[in-house]
């Protein structure tokens, strides 16, 4: 993380000067997106410290869903700071016109050819982190390494689409193609920064455990012979690792207190080793008159739970 910061941070001040000097609105645009990218990584670095603080009484679920906060800061900043000046970038570009120099073409181009090998290897790494804890599905479910993969991959297609509008508008003397780039890198930025702030969103509000995660805890429960059915299964996720667990369950007739004990432990137990992201696990015992009871799957000789 503070290599890609340490290099956004070098790209930007290179795109900056090199945009200015030769007046290019798409190096321009470019330099935006670094500046925003380099800000997103301080969010970042923020979230991963600040997530790994232990629960306490303020907090007693912990600050795992710190991450998916600071993942949404850094989806407003690429949407202001990258998408909102790349179209001002390229409207302004339309409406005055750009005059660029031979030398500022070439300047810029060899600005951008650099940041497209550096963006290249961040994002070579990136994919490489994510193959280490296990692929697509698995390594895109942080997200800070979502966020990480997101800048790169867009930081890649930005660069390549203002080297082509640069080299369009050097060969033809038309500012349009540049103006385009500009409004392609906004238009780009605008939808990352959307896709990024909606998984965020669906975060912070409570989003459920994975349904492979929670059919295992569902099915676990119907197996266990003490439950008669499952009555409802609730789930939310507290963090990139972990998971509120709520069950309400009716247990068989018959049992005493301290069976209904011993079974509630037992069960947490099991559904903590089968599902490790389960780190609070909550179950609420249910009680049905003696009539319900009667016709309940379990004094029919049947298996099943809603």
């Amino acid at each position: 993380m503070l290599v890609a910061l340490g290099a956004n941070l070098v790209i930007a001040v290179a795109k900056a000067i090199g945009g200015l000097l030769a007046g290019s609105p798409a190096l321009l645009s470019e330099a935006a997106h670094s500046v925003a990218d380099s800000l997103n990584e301080v969010f970042l670095l923020a979230a991963l410290r600040r997530s790994r603080r232990p629960a306490d009484r303020r907090h007693p679920f912990g600050y795992g869903k710190e991450r998916f906060f600071w993942s949404l800061l850094a989806a407003v900043g690429i949407f202001v700071m990258g998408g909102c000046f790349s179209f001002f970038q390229g409207v302004e570009a339309l409406r005055t016109g750009a005059e660029e120099k031979l030398s500022g073409y070439v300047a810029g181009l060899i600005v951008l050819g650099v940041a497209l090998l550096a963006e290249g290897a961040s994002l070579v790494r990136a994919l490489h982190q994510v193959r280490k804890q296990g692929g697509a599905a698995a390594g895109m479910r942080d997200p800070a390494l979502r966020t990480v993969v997101a800048e790169d991959g867009t930081a890649v297609l930005g660069v390549t689409l203002a080297m082509a509008g640069m080299a369009l508008h050097m060969v033809t003397g038309q500012v349009a193609w540049e103006a385009g780039a500009s409004l392609a890198i906004g238009a780009l930025l605008v939808y990352v920064a959307y896709r990024l702030g909606r998984e965020a969103r669906d975060q912070l509000i409570g989003e459920a455990a994975d349904p492979e995660a929670s059919g295992r805890i569902r099915a676990l429960l119907r197996a266990q012979p003490e439950i008669d059915s499952v009555e409802a299964l609730f789930t939310m996720k507290t963090g990139l690792d972990s998971a509120l667990v709520a069950a309400r369950v009716d247990l068989v007739p018959g049992l005493d207190s301290e069976r209904v004990e011993e079974v509630s432990v037992r069960i947490k137990r099991s559904i903590a080793h089968t599902v490790p992201e389960a780190r609070q696990i909550f179950l609420d015992v249910t009680d049905r008159p003696a009539g319900e009871a009667a016709q309940s799957p379990a004094a029919t000789g049947e298996r099943g739970g809603a």
